[in-house]
């Protein structure tokens, strides 16, 4: 299966020889046992059947508990659909030893979150690393794993919360449309079931079937616990045993499943009418279980049918215009699974043609076989994700859970080593054997007197297939690196280049020999940009759609051989790659960014998924309110560059936009004078810098640049409705406007009321709205203010069902009222301090976030003492300095409001 659970799923690894001091573990616990190790990646198990991974990673100053149970949206009973996932709701609200567990996330600064799939629900928690955070983190998820609370009271508020989601999933019509098609796919297995679950399910189901779900799966021997980041080992067993070593196993043993869904005897089809504006046609086929020796060969065809620009979709459908956009996607699981496919096209063009080439493009592989060189790209396309996935300890940590769900961690190894060993004749066996009509959910009943059926195999033994893994090359595990203000400082290289380029570089020995980089341009002036904000984004956009040299296939294809990960519009670029690859990574950047082709093919096709893109908003609650509310607050006059375009403006634009205009503000405006460059990981920072001076150290502004100031406006407060029919999920945007910068005695103190409002799930506004009432999946608050000019905002932001709406807006007003009238109690207070301060040392642990916090203080020529001192005037605030600037500056009847929904009763 992809690194598409992958993708966002994801790797760490390492592990040496352990020495154990048995007899402390002994102790609290038996000591567990060394299973297996591959690549740095070491399994223990405990006597109660838990099995434990080590991931060391001392290149990052985190810690992270990741704890994944072997049940999800596959193993729910008649009644229960959404069972797995509103438990892993209900295990955030505590157990007896840990009765306010989102309290102590708050407090320890944590990054944390829990999820569910068909095959697994897991939890996870990254700290700073030290032995504290450790201990208490084991501790807490081995209270939970059977001693959670469970409670009828917890359930009647996070229900509505759950069935918010819920909602929130129904205004996305491809979503919804996806899930139809999974009912047909799956008559009987529970793979045709969605994992958020049913309204009346989610509504309905009472208490004690939810604690008997809990106290069937929820236990030892169907867990996998990983500690992964900077630890010492000894220690890590030595608490794993303490926290997880005497919870007894079950004497019941867990329910057997056994449904097998039968083998699909003939096309299915279903039509999905609801409000929008943008057309879908959608395809999927059944498929083998993500462990069957097959599955990388769907992986590879489905790469090469889906991507994007090289893929025969994309080819067949977008570049003929028949499309805006096309996909193809694959969906790895413990049992056999579905591929899909399809595209998007706008509400005005015919949906038979897209149809018929969808078809014929996915079920005519026989007369025009997959090639030799389309499964190369594919193949190390994929073989590319392994590799970055390896690099990035919490997307590993991710993967390594994902495959323990489809049978076993260690197929991770063994599906990367079955991927590489991927032939064309077996790209061209999967396509012939499960790209069939019979096998697909889309065309209607045709009788046959021959029925061609795509038979599934049998899922295999996960373990068995293990027999023989060794692994390959263990990853470089990088440096132990401590991210305070203070030590960035002092190991921060800064340069100006001759034609004004600065440089900032954190030369550090990183996990896979990794660098981030950034390329910050600075071009135009507010005369220059009047009136070509879309043409301007267009001519960003079409960068890497080729170059003078390269197609944007060719690019892709070049980028996939260097293993780079790379993003390029007109003012940023970004860089993740291997040291011994980044100069070719930053010459083919170089290329894009001064030599782009502007193809009139792509420039069609970069216009029209743009206008499809735009014109599918128009019934989005979301956009709606949050472009009604951006235009009040900041009406910047029409044309500027900083006027909040309005959807019908956007549209307006993108259709009359010509490639000649979007090439006229590449050619007048861009240029590298004056740019900014910042680089974190592993390099040579005297090379780095010759390379860049000799890549972009001729490339001049062709006009001009200066900053473009942003503006304070005082607005009134104004509340606005806009109805969008058939949306179960409603939108609340509300917002002022402050005019201070950061540099004024008020933004240490207004950063942390932010914070206590709205800036955790256990802050004041989502600690009401959803864990108490349970009205919003999603209420947040948010503040920011700049360096440069006095104009900051305060903004709220929640999610919800219609006719929650009144509740909604009371709660949000009487909360921000009694901040203001009460403050905060002191424990509250200090923990939310505490948590701040530790997620912005969390926040510097990640090179990405250095490295763009890097490139900006070149720009406001700052260092990180800075932050040192800010932290220091975080430190020392007291409750009442909080409050008072509260007072000062955040007044809820200056307040404007949108609101976007299906609202019957406005």
């Amino acid at each position: 299966m992809t690194l598409k659970s992958l993708r966002q799923a994801f790797a760490w690894l390492a592990f040496a020889a352990l020495s154990l001091n048995a007899l402390a573990l002994h102790a609290a616990g038996e000591a567990p046992r060394r299973v297996a190790s591959i690549e740095g990646v070491t399994e223990f198990r405990l006597d109660n059947g838990l099995r434990v991974l080590l991931v060391p990673a001392p290149a990052t100053d985190t810690v992270t508990v990741h704890i994944t149970y072997l049940v999800g949206a596959r193993h729910e009973g008649y009644g229960e659909k959404g069972m797995a996932h509103l438990l892993e709701h209900m295990l955030f609200k505590g157990s007896p030893r840990h009765p306010d567990v989102k309290a102590e996330f708050q407090a320890r600064g944590a990054r944390w979150n829990g999820t569910t799939s068909y095959d697994r629900t897991n939890y996870y928690e990254t700290l700073s690393a030290t032995d504290d955070n450790l201990d208490w983190a084991l501790g807490m998820e081995a209270d939970r794993m059977l001693n959670a609370f469970v409670r009828k009271s917890d359930l009647d508020s996070e229900m509505t919360v759950v069935r918010n989601e819920f909602e929130m999933g129904e205004n996305n019509p491809g979503g919804v449309l996806h899930h139809r098609m999974r009912r047909l796919a799956f008559g009987w297995h529970n793979y045709g079931n969605s994992v958020i679950g049913a309204r009346s399910d989610i509504e309905q189901v009472p208490i004690e079937r939810l604690q008997a779900f809990y106290r069937t799966w929820y236990r030892p021997d169907n867990a996998v616990l990983i500690v992964a980041g900077r630890f010492k080992e000894a220690r890590a067993l030595e608490l794993v045993a303490k926290h997880f070593g005497t919870l007894a196993r079950p004497a019941a043993a867990m329910p057997a499943l056994y449904t097998v869904e039968p083998v699909q005897d003939g096309e299915r089809s279903v039509t999905l009418r609801r409000t929008g504006d943008t057309q879908i046609v959608a395809t999927m086929y059944r498929a083998p279980a993500a462990v069957h020796p097959d599955y990388p060969a769907v992986d590879v065809l489905v790469r090469v049918l889906g991507n994007t620009p090289s893929g025969r979709l994309h080819k067949a459908l977008v570049q003929s215009g028949l499309a805006s956009w096309s996909w193809g996607g694959e969906a790895g699981q413990h049992d056999p699974g579905v591929m899909y496919f399809g595209a998007g096209l706008q509400k005005d063009l015919p949906l038979e043609p897209a149809r018929a080439a969808l078809l014929a493009t996915l079920e005519g592989l026989a007369a025009t076989p997959v090639q030799d060189d389309e499964v190369a790209r594919a193949r190390t396309e994929l073989l590319n994700e392994f590799d970055k996935s390896q690099a990035d300890v919490a997307m590993f940590v991710r993967a390594l859970s994902e495959f323990s769900a489809l049978g076993d961690w260690r197929h991770y190894f063994l599906y990367r080593e079955r991927l590489g060993k991927v032939s064309t004749d077996a790209v061209r066996r999967a396509a012939q054997a499960y790209l069939k009509p019979a096998n697909r959910v889309l065309g209607v009943f045709v009788p046959t007197a021959e029925p061609d059926r795509a038979e599934i195999p049998a899922t295999p033994d996960a373990r068995a297939a293990l027999e023989g893994l060794a692994g390959g090359k263990q990853i470089a595990l990088g440096e132990a690196f401590d991210p305070t203000p203070a030590n960035i400082e002092a190991r921060v290289v800064r340069r100006t280049l001759a034609n004004g380029i600065r440089l900032a570089m954190l030369p550090k020995a990183t996990r896979g020999n990794r660098v981030v980089a950034t390329l910050q341009l600075r071009w135009g002036d507010e005369a220059s940009r009047m009136h070509r904000a879309v043409e301007c984004s267009v001519a960003g956009g079409m960068l890497m759609r080729g170059t003078r040299k390269h197609s944007r296939g060719e690019l892709k294809d070049a980028f996939e051989r260097l293993n780079a990960t790379v993003s390029v519009d007109a003012e940023s670029t970004s860089i993740e790659v291997r040291r011994d690859r980044l100069e070719e990574t930053l010459v083919l950047v170089a290329e894009i960014l001064r030599e782009p082709a502007f193809d009139p093919g792509e420039f069609d096709e970069l216009r029209r998924a743009s206008l499809t893109g735009a014109q599918a908003q128009r019934n989005d609650p979301s956009a709606i309110a949050g472009i009604r509310l951006a235009r009040h607050l900041n009406p910047y006059p029409e044309g500027h560059p900083l006027h909040p375009l309005s959807l019908d403006e956007r549209i307006a634009a993108l259709e009359k936009v010509t490639l000649e205009r979007a090439k006229a503000c590449h050619q007048d405006l861009i240029g590298a004078t004056g740019a900014e460059v910042s680089m974190v990981g592993d390099f040579d920072p005297a090379t780095a810098s010759t390379l860049v001076e000799r890549l972009f150290g001729d490339w001049k502004n062709p006009a001009p640049y200066a900053r473009i100031p942003q503006r304070h406006f005082d607005t009134l407060a104004v509340r606005s409705i806009a109805r969008t029919p058939d949306k179960a999920n409603a939108v609340l945007r509300a917002g002022l406007s402050l005019p201070l910068r950061d540099d004024h005695p008020d933004f240490p103190a207004l950063v942390l009321a932010n914070y206590l409002l709205g800036g955790s799930s256990t802050a004041r506004l989502p600690g009401r709205i959803r864990e108490k009432d349970g009205l919003s999946y999603s209420t947040y608050t948010g503040f920011q203010a700049g360096a440069q000019d006095p104009a900051a905002s305060f903004s709220i932001s929640a999610i919800f069902a219609p006719q929650n709406r009144a509740r909604i807006e009371a709660a949000i007003r009487e909360e921000l009222e009694r901040a203001r009238r009460e403050g905060f109690a002191q424990e509250e207070f200090e923990a939310a301090k505490k948590g701040l301060l530790e997620a912005r040392r969390l926040s510097r642990s990640r090179d990405r976030t250095l490295a763009g916090r890097l490139a900006w203080y070149l720009q406001l020529d700052r260092t990180f003492d800075w932050d040192v001192q800010f932290e220091a005037r975080i430190a020392a605030l007291t409750a009442a300095q909080v409050q008072a600037a509260l007072v000062r500056h955040i007044d809820p009847a200056r307040l404007s409001t949108v609101i976007a929904g299906d609202l019957a009763d406005l």
